[in-house]
């Protein structure tokens, strides 16, 4: 780490999100498939964070967890959300071979195994795990439509309302081959915290279900209306870090 005690200290060098190149990703052999387990009964509320929603979950035991992959131990999951742009033409984080998606989401999930809360685990390399999946035009989904159908109820920053039965196992693709790499958080204050798993295959949003998304107000109710048009970051150096992959190289269509 050089001068850094910590990549959270002084180190900036392993930000994201990148820009996945996949002719030069380099297979691992010895990267196990993810073992996922989504109880769909553990989702507890949706939440209007100002710059994007979250759909929390109960992260107080391991009810919903994941393991194996590129991961030591188990980390349970606490949250997801999508990032997304003004138009269909940009909007995901992650850029594959230089193609942007409309959308991404990220499953967000803490090493429970080696500490005690999730605000203690980002503060160390180790403490996060961020499943992303990019998001492509395609018909609609009928899981995101069933979040989409309780939007207006956290319109403007800070809402809340209740939100259970949410089956996030059904929001991934069939194909879980993943990339992989070490990075940051994509919102302030960026911490190094994260094992990036982006899996290789995205999944459909039809675009009337995206424009919902854009519906949302980052401003309070008794602020100015402010829309959430754009939450996503753009792309970070690589540096010296190298980007593994699951599976031998093939070919990838956007």
């Amino acid at each position: 780490m050089g001068v850094c005690a910590s990549r959270n200290e002084k180190c900036h060098n392993h930000q994201s999100p990148i820009n996945i190149y996949t002719k030069q990703v380099r297979y691992d052999a010895s990267l196990k498939p993810l073992y996922i387990y989504y109880d769909p009964k553990s989702s507890r509320r949706l939440v209007n964070m100002g710059h994007c929603f979250n759909v929390e979950f109960e992260d107080t035991s391991d009810r919903s967890v994941i393991t194996n992959g590129p991961l030591t131990g188990y980390y349970r999951l606490r949250q997801f959300h999508f990032h997304w742009g003004s138009s269909d033409k940009d909007g995901s984080e992650h850029v594959i071979d230089g193609h942007e998606y409309p959308a991404e989401m990220h499953i967000v999930h803490w090493n429970a195994q080696r500490y005690p809360s999730f605000d203690e685990a980002v503060k160390h390399p180790d403490g996060l795990a961020v499943i992303g999946v990019l998001l492509k035009i395609g018909e609609p989904n009928p899981i995101i439509q069933n979040i989409i159908n309780n939007l207006d109820r956290v319109k403007t920053k800070n809402k809340e309302c209740p939100f259970t039965q949410c089956d996030l196992s059904s929001l991934l693709p069939e194909d879980r081959n993943y990339w992989t790499y070490e990075g940051s958080l994509t919102t302030p204050p960026y911490l190094e915290c994260v094992t990036w798993i982006v899996f290789q295959e995205a999944i459909p949003i039809s675009s009337e279900q995206l424009q919902h998304f854009r519906g949302l107000l980052g401003t309070s109710e008794n602020e100015e209306p402010n829309y959430i048009l754009e939450n996503h970051r753009a792309v970070q150096p690589l540096e010296s870090r190298v980007i593994r992959s699951s599976c031998k190289n093939k070919s990838h269509k956007p």
